[in-house]
């Protein structure tokens, strides 16, 4: 579940004031008595909108001077709401965070704590996770959930097509599309009006052609020179011209209503969703089915022939947060709070994410949650979402192109270059 980013000259001075902010010398209000922290954060439905409240009321009682206003956002409004909060007087002091290049942008702001020191004692059991909310080695935020791309499917609509193993390779998908289209079914929902889900096909498309080496340069250096991510592009194309989407996909939302590319999964109205591993937690909402657990499941993006990309690579990243200056210390204790063992064990067992603290891993929801986490544990590369891992303004202008590409507007070389304008404005 996912947003923003924006990258500054002024960079190095405002991690500097940031510094500054958080020494303790009147920069974090906790410290001179009872705060009120505003929480923005991505859970507007339930179970977790309940579960987050239960958290903050837990770690009140507690600490009893750290006190919760909760605003939950749906997801695409963080893409606006939050670089305007960073420029406003009073931004949120605890707020949704992907890392990447998103949080890399923020930074310019100036108002991102660093809790760097303030998270050393608790920190230690995220291990590589933790890295994505980190900048120049600083830590200016944690993930709480981990994340991994991959399709869900209906087992019940699979049999009825008479398909009896998930897809390996690409052209065992195309004949699994073919066999659903042949039963009168949607082989696959897409939530075309939000963006971010087309942006799942091109960014697995691209990992499965480019090497591991061509994804983190071409990330390094905010470009799309190398060959292969046209190549994917093309490969993109070919699938889409099978026409394995429902009639309309480009104004379905991903996640809001029972018409939403979620709830078209959830109420048998499609076989295949590529979405998330939360995507069970989203569906729940979206339907009267109690049995839905059991009825659906999972399987990796598949092979595509002629990569150089490792087949067993993953798309995915990571719900977190971040602080800002004015409450740093309570809002650092607070992060700490979400990682540790108890609250992990507990966020495990909605089925929302895979836990960042590796004691919670055995309180996943379901045995398909355990099959995600360890195939992503296994994985030989985690690469974040492009739009992400770039600087915000690339990354909005990466997931524009490919959604007027799904649109039939442009081509693949029109995605290869939208990266390329993009970064060309911020140097």
């Amino acid at each position: 579940m996912r947003s923003v980013h924006k990258l500054s000259v002024a960079l190095a001075a405002a991690a500097t004031l940031v510094l500054a902010a958080c020494s303790g010398s009147g920069g974090d209000a906790s410290t001179n008595g009872p705060v009120t922290l505003t929480w923005w954060h991505n859970r507007t439905t339930e179970p977790m909108k309940t579960i987050w409240q239960q958290i903050a009321d837990d770690f009140h009682k507690s600490h009893q001077d750290v006190s919760f206003t909760i605003e939950p956002l749906q997801n695409e409004q963080f893409q606006t709401k939050m670089p305007l909060a960073l420029q406003g007087s009073t931004p949120p002091d605890i707020f949704q965070q992907w890392g990447g290049g998103s949080l890399k942008s923020q930074l310019s702001s100036g108002k991102i704590a660093d809790i760097t020191q303030a998270s050393s004692s608790w920190i230690g059991p995220l291990g590589q996770s933790a890295k994505g909310w980190q900048v120049d080695g600083k830590q200016y935020g944690v993930p709480y959930q981990m994340h991994a791309v991959g399709f869900w499917y209906r087992k019940d609509l699979f049999a009825t097509a008479g398909i009896t193993t998930p897809p390996s390779t690409l052209d065992e998908l195309n004949a699994a599309v073919a066999k659903l289209k042949a039963a009168n079914l949607v082989p696959i929902a897409v939530g075309g009006k939000d963006r971010w889900p087309d942006a799942f096909y091109f960014n697995y498309f691209a990992i499965r052609q480019c090497s591991v080496d061509a994804l983190k340069k071409a990330v390094e250096k905010t470009e799309l020179a190398d060959p292969c991510f046209t190549k994917a592009g093309e490969n993109l194309k070919a699938f889409l011209d099978t026409k394995p989407f429902q009639d309309g996909f480009v104004g379905t939302p991903a996640q809001q209503g029972a018409g939403s590319s979620a709830g078209m999964l959830a109420n048998g109205q499609a076989a295949m969703e590529l979405q998330g591993d939360w995507n069970p937690d989203v569906m729940q909402a979206l339907s009267e089915d109690k049995a839905l657990d059991s009825k659906i499941g999972w399987f990796p993006f598949p092979s595509v022939p002629g990569g150089q990309g490792d087949p067993k690579a993953v798309l995915g990243g990571g719900d977190g947060f971040s602080c800002t200056s004015r409450a740093a210390k309570a809002c650092a204790d607070f992060l700490g709070h979400l990682v540790g063992e108890e609250v992990q064990k507990k966020l495990a067992a909605t089925g929302s994410g895979l836990p960042v603290h590796p004691a919670a891993v055995a309180s996943l929801k379901t045995e398909t949650h355990k099959q995600i986490a360890e195939y992503t544990a296994n994985a030989p590369h985690l690469q974040f979402y492009l739009d992400i891992a770039f600087p915000t303004n690339v990354g909005q202008a990466l997931n524009d192109a490919i959604a007027n590409f799904f649109a039939g507007q442009g081509g693949p070389d029109t995605i290869v270059q939208s990266v390329t304008k993009a970064a060309a404005g911020n140097k």
